[in-house]
This record gives C-alpha cells, sequence and structure tokens, in this order.
C-alpha cells in the first residue's frame, strides 16, 4: 500500500497511485492502521514498517477510534498547565497582599505554606509583579 520513493510516499491502490508528504505525520499514521487493520498486515508488522512500537499502535488506534483523524496529530509534551501557581494560590496571595499590606512575599508564603499549599517566596514575587503589587517606595528630597 505505502511505499517510500524519492524522499517522498506513495499510496498505492489498484486504479493509481496518491502522493503523501513525508512530514504530513495523520496520513502515515492512518496508513499504518489501514494496514494493520484491513490490508492483513498486523498490528505488529505495521508499527515495525511504520517505526513505532506495538503499544504505540494500539495507543493511536484507540485515538483513531474515539476522535477521528484529530486523534493522530502529535500533542503538544510537557506540562499541560501551572503546577504550583494555580489560580487558587494567585486569589490567595492577592487576598494575603490586601490584608496586610506590609507583610513580605516571605510572611505569605510561609502562611500559605501554613495552608496546605505549595509555593516558593519566588513565585509569590512574581504574582506581586503580574499584578502589580509591589509595594510602592516614597523618595523623599532632601
Amino acid at each position: 500500500m505505502l511505499k517510500k520513493q524519492d524522499e517522498q510516499y506513495l499510496i498505492e491502490g489498484s486504479a493509481g497511485t496518491l502522493t503523501v508528504a513525508p512530514n504530513d505525520e495523520v496520513v502515515l499514521k492512518f496508513a499504518m492502521l489501514v494496514e494493520g487493520e484491513c490490508e492483513g498486515l498486523g498490528p505488529t508488522g505495521a508499527a515495525r514498517k511504520y517505526g513505532y512500537s506495538r503499544q504505540r499502535y494500539f495507543q493511536l488506534r484507540k485515538r483513531y477510534e474515539e476522535q477521528g483523524s484529530d486523534g493522530l496529530k502529535s500533542q503538544k509534551r510537557g506540562p499541560k498547565g501551572k503546577s504550583k501557581r494555580t489560580d487558587e494560590v494567585e486569589r490567595q496571595v492577592i487576598r494575603h497582599r490586601f490584608l496586610d499590606p506590609d507583610a513580605s512575599a516571605e510572611v505569605i508564603a510561609q502562611k500559605l505554606r501554613q495552608c496546605g499549599m505549595s509555593l516558593c517566596t519566588r513565585c509569590v514575587y512574581q504574582i506581586f509583579e503580574d499584578y502589580g503589587l509591589q509595594k510602592k517606595t516614597v523618595r523623599r528630597s532632601t
């Protein structure tokens, strides 16, 4: 079905061929699933042919069954959201700052840690900067 020819892939059928760009991951993954499920190559053979593990083949098949071709797109790697600076932590830092404007970042961080929230003093400083909560210093001219 799929053959590599001169930096491109060709999908061959009984009536002709179709060219596929080598960076079109969705079509290549779909072709793997077609060969594995419909052409008799089987999951192990199809995965090996396309450079995937058998486990990855089944992951992609499940995602395709649930989401269609959108499930075959590669997703962003890494963290999907804030781990320490959640919205609740930011609200509590702002709340503590307004309740006690003279409290330092160290004091606010300690209070939140005592309440079971996990954050460092640097996070509190960053929240101060992001929301403009720094202490204003008044300069006196002499």
